[in-house]
């Protein structure tokens, strides 16, 4: 790790009296970090490499793309809006750090676009054009780091390859986030997504945890939102997805012969995803989808109004073969891909016959289980053969997970074109059949090669909560 200096901006130490006595108190200042010199935003900042530190409260305009050189750092301040022009990139050779907080938020923004409310239509909602680039970490960066910071209008086309030998990184790749270092480590957590093209992100290696983060609009036809690759490790947890094309989160071992991709997906909320998918009926999920060789821990994910639940994938599929390691393996962190304690409501028989992904586009190996709510293996029983099509139309509407703010049933076809979080809450009322529901023992998070710093790593990898979602009765998980 580089060495830092560390600064205090204003006065650090306020003394009330200038003697002890009873009840004075002595009021230090939480010194704010600072990576080399100060970055001025007096003047648009063009095209070219940069390193220090963006300071706190500043607006900064970007003309071209911003190139973090290997072995430099960029750190950002809490309270800076960069407002990104002319579709400029974040190249990371080095580190980025953005330390936003929950009172002075980091935004990253395209100023031409402004969020909208209410129903999202794809050629009417700019949210899904592209407004800024995104932010490509090359094998080169050992360290990404976003806490509370909004990356809003993300996605516009690549102009130009940021480095040479990226997988699956080409001229007009549309992503908001890209990190491919195997050793590297990626951390997002208390932090927004809103909008992108396609993927949201593309993870090819290295190490993660994406913790309590909200992420709404993202794919026009077609993309995930964290989509891991290659042999990414990590945790996806307390993250609320709302009307996500395709996938809210997946894994998939693609790209890399390093080793497979193994995440623990648990205590997320996702809501009408799945729904703009321009590809084959069933051949991507619409919440969970876990393919290609890769593992993954899948609990205490509440699933409302999806095209479909937690997807295993286990066969040939058209031009590409979908492979989920559900055998033991002796590798790990994660030996083998587990699931259960899912919750899951639908508004129509199409959604709650795929609660159980069937073999709609090719053979799945998801297996129902005695712990989700509804419970699918005694409602399939005991004969149902994993990948059948069966009749859910019984269970529409039931399981009401009862949210604080989101009336359910919802009206026709309202999933279809809410996807953003809006004025809603999604937070569980007391009274919710979600509420204690989860487990909170039958598996743990993955710690290796996660940095727990305030700084430099992960704030804290929350364990799982007994309340089904992101969001938990005693305050905890997702705090947006």
């Amino acid at each position: 790790m580089k060495k830092l200096q560390i600064i205090t901006l204003g006065i650090s130490l306020l003394a009330l009296a200038a003697c002890s006595k009873k009840g004075d108190k002595v009021i230090v200042s939480v010194p704010l970090l600072q990576v080399g010199k100060p970055i001025s935003n007096a003047a648009t900042l063009p095209a070219g490499t940069y390193k220090g530190t963006m300071l706190t409260g500043q607006t900064y305009t970007v003309g071209g793309d911003i190139t973090i050189n290997a072995g430099d750092t960029l750190l950002i301040q809490k309270g800076v809006k960069i407002n990104m022009t002319n579709g400029a990139n974040f190249i990371v050779n080095g580190d980025l750090i953005s330390l936003g907080t929950k009172d002075a938020p980091v935004t990253i923004t395209d100023p031409r676009r402004t969020k909208t409310t209410g129903a999202s239509v794809v050629g009417q909602d700019s949210a899904y054009a592209g407004g800024w680039g995104g932010i490509y970490a090359s094998g080169t960066s050992k360290l990404v780091v976003l806490k509370w910071t909004h990356l809003d209008f993300g996605g516009a086309k690549l102009k130009a390859l940021p480095f040479p030998n990226a997988n699956s990184l080409k001229v007009n790749a549309e992503f908001v986030l890209y990190f491919m270092n195997p050793t590297g480590v990626f951390i997002m957590e208390d932090s927004w997504i809103y909008g992108s093209p396609d993927d949201a992100t593309r993870f090819y290696g290295g190490y993660y945890n994406i913790m309590r983060n909200t992420m709404e609009k993202c794919g026009s036809n077609g993309g995930d939102g964290f989509n891991a690759k290659g042999s990414s490790v990590g945790n996806m947890a307390y993250n609320l997805i709302i009307g996500g094309a395709t996938n809210g989160t997946k894994t998939a071992s693609d790209g890399t012969t390093a080793g497979e991709c193994q995440f623990t997906m648990y205590n997320n909320t996702y809501v009408n995803d799945g729904f703009r998918n321009n590809g084959i009926f069933g051949a991507r999920s619409g919440s969970v989808e876990i393919e290609n060789n890769s593992r993954a821990l899948v609990y205490n994910n509440l699933i409302v109004d999806c095209d479909f639940g937690v997807r295993i994938a286990g066969g040939p599929g058209g031009a590409k073969v979908y492979l989920a390691d559900t055998l033991t393996n002796t590798t790990g962190p994660i030996f083998k891909t587990a699931y259960g304690y899912n919750y899951y409501y639908a508004d129509n028989a199409a959604m709650a016959g795929q609660f159980v992904p069937t073999n709609v586009a090719q053979p799945v190996v998801t297996h129902p289980q005695t712990t989700d709510i509804p419970n699918m293996a005694a409602f399939l029983g005991a004969s149902y053969t994993f990948g059948f099509v069966y009749d859910g139309s019984s269970l529409v509407g039931k399981n009401n997970p009862q949210f604080v703010n989101y009336s359910l049933p919802a009206a026709a076809n309202f999933w279809l074109t809410q996807a953003s979080v809006d004025g809603y809450n999604f937070r569980l009322t007391a009274a919710s059949p979600a509420a204690g529901k989860g487990t909170t023992t039958a598996f743990t998070p993955i710690t290796t090669g996660i940095p727990i710093d305030p700084n430099f790593g992960s704030s804290g990898i929350t364990a799982p909560g007994k309340d089904i979602g992101c969001y938990q009765l005693d305050g905890t998980g997702n705090q947006h």
